[in-house]
């Protein structure tokens, strides 16, 4: 199993005082070096944490660099000029602190099709986010996707009862993502807490997480927080 770290929020930091550090490109290679296999970053419409020099910069870093993005022409064109190794495609929505869901490729089917289609012309292996519901990732493997991440969101948000049911949704839809031929990757809200069980699952190839390593970075550093989670995922 992999793990892709999420550096958006080093950006939030430095975007909230509109100072040219932390440098994200830095956090990229701290990360690298504790063990992680790859980056994701969001370039989001509002530009509110990641900017486009700083996708830029880690496009030219040789890495295997996961770009998260709204299914828009403009992300679309600036995906297939940068050409990253993969990017995962997100419902995004202005009002919202975070990703608030999985993306409803049911509805969209047509227009993600056509966007997976260029991405790949490209060399860009495209993911859907998606809850995990049959219906979606039976439409994702309608589409052409090749990869699923499962949103763990609704997971780490719940506790009791309400959480082992949703763990069993994960574990039903990784299994039929995989049966599908699908890669499964899973992702948000995971911490070192809640990880276990997700990691667990034998279908799930990577994870991506991103909120609570720069969290736990803040009490011992960006480079062992990442090689906290690699050696619980490894665990």
């Amino acid at each position: 199993m992999h793990l892709g770290v999420n550096i958006d929020h080093v950006a939030t930091l430095r975007q909230a005082r509109g100072t040219p550090y932390p440098d994200p490109i830095a956090a990229a290679r701290l990360c690298l070096e504790g063990g992680a296999d790859g980056i994701t970053a969001h370039l989001r419409e509002d530009r509110r944490h990641i900017q486009d020099a700083d996708m830029e910069r880690l496009a030219d870093m040789g890495l295997h660099l996961n770009m998260e993005m709204a299914a828009t022409n403009e992300m679309v064109a600036i995906c297939r000029r940068l050409r990253p190794a993969a990017c995962c495609l997100v419902p995004e929505r202005r009002e919202e602190l975070t990703t608030e869901g999985g993306l409803d490729v049911v509805t969209h089917q047509a227009r993600l099709a056509s966007v997976v289609a260029a991405l790949g012309t490209d060399g860009v292996r495209a993911s859907m986010f998606i809850d995990p519901v049959p219906a979606q990732i039976e439409a994702s493997h309608a589409i052409g996707a090749p990869v699923v991440e499962l949103h763990t969101g609704h997971y780490a948000n719940l506790d009791g009862e309400a959480r082992a049911e949703e763990l069993v949704a994960i574990r039903k839809a990784a299994r039929l993502a995989h049966d599908l031929g699908m890669v499964v990757h899973a992702g948000h809200g995971l911490t070192l807490g809640n990880l276990p069980p997700i990691v667990a699952i034998p279908e799930i190839e990577g994870l991506n997480i991103g909120h609570a390593i720069v969290a736990d970075a803040l009490f011992c550093g960006l480079k062992q927080a990442v090689a906290d989670f690699v050696q619980a995922m490894r665990r």
